[in-house]
């Protein structure tokens, strides 16, 4: 089977640069340094417009937990209707309780504006308590992937359960491993997990453009992350 590559782009220029190295997929996302967050309208029009590979969008409000008030979950609702309207392929979506199961009626309701599009359950998985049982909540949900590091800090260390995942599933879903992926690793990844799609950011932190006379003691100084191109190309071509 043919392994896919979905990549986690923050702007315009790294989707174009996701699509550039050869990825299969972008999840769409602002502030990848807090672990992603929604992105906004106007990106996801721009990304929309100029890029053909399918573009998911991160829904996800704040930062911290996954576990959501119902505002926040009227602020979801409104980008996933956001997200149909600007003509995206699928979201991205997780919610959590207070005991650390799957949110079902919270996802439902997201999974539900959804409509037509896919869906995603993204890395608030891992949280989860019991991943065996939060695999199965996000099959009965009917989300098309789960993205998961196996419950570790990144799927090179979490893929023997990232394995068992896989083998739960049993095509059910697909699981797709992801945290800590670069050329490095995926191909090992791949080989002891037997997950057929993989996540990556592929980042490198550009120069600051600012000149030097920057207040760099603001913390406002430094320059952008944005995907990397020869990165991309080397996480496809290592799991060709």
């Amino acid at each position: 089977m043919r392994a896919i590559v979905e990549i986690a782009a923050n702007s315009l220029d790294s989707a174009l640069a996701a699509e550039q190295g050869g990825a299969d997929r972008i999840e769409l996302c602002a502030a990848l340094e807090l672990g992603g967050l929604t992105p906004s309208a106007g990106l996801i029009a721009q990304v929309r417009e100029r890029v053909r590979i399918p573009v998911y969008v991160l829904i996800r409000p704040r930062a911290g937990d996954f576990v959501y008030s119902e505002s926040e979950l009227g602020t979801m609702l409104r980008d996933v209707a956001q997200c149909a309207a600007l003509g995206c392929d699928g979201v991205v979506i997780g919610a959590l309780d207070e005991n650390g199961a799957v949110d079902k009626r919270g996802c439902g309701e997201l999974i539900a504006g959804a409509a037509k599009l896919g869906v995603t359950f993204h890395r608030a998985f891992d949280m989860a308590r019991d991943l065996s049982v939060a695999l199965e909540d996000v099959i009965a949900l009917g989300c098309e992937r789960v993205l998961t590091s196996g419950g570790e800090s990144d799927a090179l260390q979490g893929a023997a359960a990232i394995k068992a995942l896989v083998a739960q599933a049993n095509d059910r879903i697909c699981v797709m491993a992801g945290a800590g992926v670069d050329a490095s690793n995926v191909a090992s990844i791949r080989a002891t997990t037997g997950a057929a799609e993989f996540h990556a950011s592929a980042k490198r932190q550009l120069a600051s453009r600012m000149s030097a006379h920057a207040r760099e003691h603001l913390g406002m100084s430094a320059g952008e992350w944005r995907s990397d191109v020869e990165q991309i190309k080397a996480i496809v071509a290592a799991l060709r």
